[in-house]
């Protein structure tokens, strides 16, 4: 590449100096430098064992006649500290539909990993003579302890649910699913949070990473679901949203994160596109990203887990009866 003439030099610069410092590592306005990107990695902290959290609820299930408890790879960066299991049903048959749950795709979003197990422990063994039931409750264990969105390499991993830009977090997953030969996937539920905590340090760390200006987020009081905009299954969703509202309120914006709501707590966007983890069951069946608000005045983590757990529910439910 060549070098840029005076006069554009002179423009990115002014440019440069016009964005407000908003987050403390790195130059507003240039992207960061390995170094930079060291830099945040080593002031990240460890806040909450993965092991006494997660491991160890994991360890309690083996005992349950309805499930198995499968380990399907490990972080290359630590594998003893970082396996990755999924549960499923123990009388896996073929010819019976599958249902797959996922959580923690964003380690930081707590009720997406506390609510699929507490599903595991209380509801999961209702459905397993109904349907495969297979749920991952924590693909990204190290920001889980961490409390971070993206993983250790600066990734988001639910940017990364597509061949060619994998993380090793989705890569194990997506590997394990196409080793299980899945027929037909009855519904897919990817279990997530929006926290104030994406406008006070994630989307800032984002932006000033990528060397873009940051000019802050709404963020939505109260559940919401994001569905995929090629394969809608609106009434899948609805129903969905039928049965978390008696447990916790319900979004009711006209837009939520920039997407017009299709109705109360449903917006829609190309989940393949963007790599979601919602993609992962190839875009036929139902599936849906659910959003909690754990920071709402309105809500405890026990509603938020709770919450969790009613979206699965409300979704198995549903095609069970269609």
């Amino acid at each position: 590449m060549g070098c840029p003439d005076a006069s554009s030099t002179e423009a990115v610069a002014a440019e440069t100096a016009d964005i407000p410092r908003f987050y403390p590592i790195g130059t507003p306005g240039k992207p960061w430098s390995d170094d930079e990107r060291n830099q945040w990695k080593e002031s990240r902290k460890n806040h909450r064992s993965y092991k006494e959290e997660v491991l160890d609820k994991l360890d309690k299930l083996k005992s349950n006649d309805a499930l198995e408890v499968v380990q399907y790879g490990a972080l290359s960066h630590n594998p003893q500290r970082y396996p990755l299991f999924a549960v499923k049903s123990k009388q896996w048959k073929e010819e019976r539909s599958t249902l797959l749950v996922t959580g923690g795709v964003h380690g930081y979003e707590t009720s997406g990993v506390q609510g699929a197990l507490l599903f595991l422990e209380t509801q999961a063994a209702n459905y397993t003579e109904q349907v495969n039931i297979l749920v991952a409750p924590c693909i990204s264990p190290w920001a889980y302890e961490h409390i971070e969105r993206w993983n250790a390499d600066l990734k988001d991993p639910n940017r990364s649910f597509k061949k060619g830009n994998e993380t090793e977090e989705s890569a194990a997953l997506m590997s394990y699913l196409d080793s299980l030969n899945v027929k037909e996937w009855a519904c897919h539920l990817d279990l997530h949070e929006t926290t104030d905590t994406d406008e006070l340090e994630f989307m800032p760390a984002k932006h000033a990473e990528a060397g873009l200006a940051y000019s802050g987020e709404v963020i939505p009081d109260g559940f919401y679901l994001v569905g995929d905009s090629e394969n809608p299954h609106l009434e899948f969703h609805q129903s969905i949203i039928s049965g978390v509202e008696k447990v916790t309120h319900i979004v009711t914006d006209e837009n939520i994160i920039g997407e017009p709501a299709k109705s109360d707590g449903i917006i829609l966007v190309p989940v393949n596109t963007l790599g979601l983890c919602g993609s992962i069951t190839g875009g036929r069946c139902p599936a849906t990203t659910t959003e909690v608000y754990p920071d709402s005045p309105r809500a405890t983590d026990a509603i938020c887990n709770d919450a969790q757990v009613a979206a699965i529910v409300s979704g198995i439910d549903y095609v069970l009866q269609h």
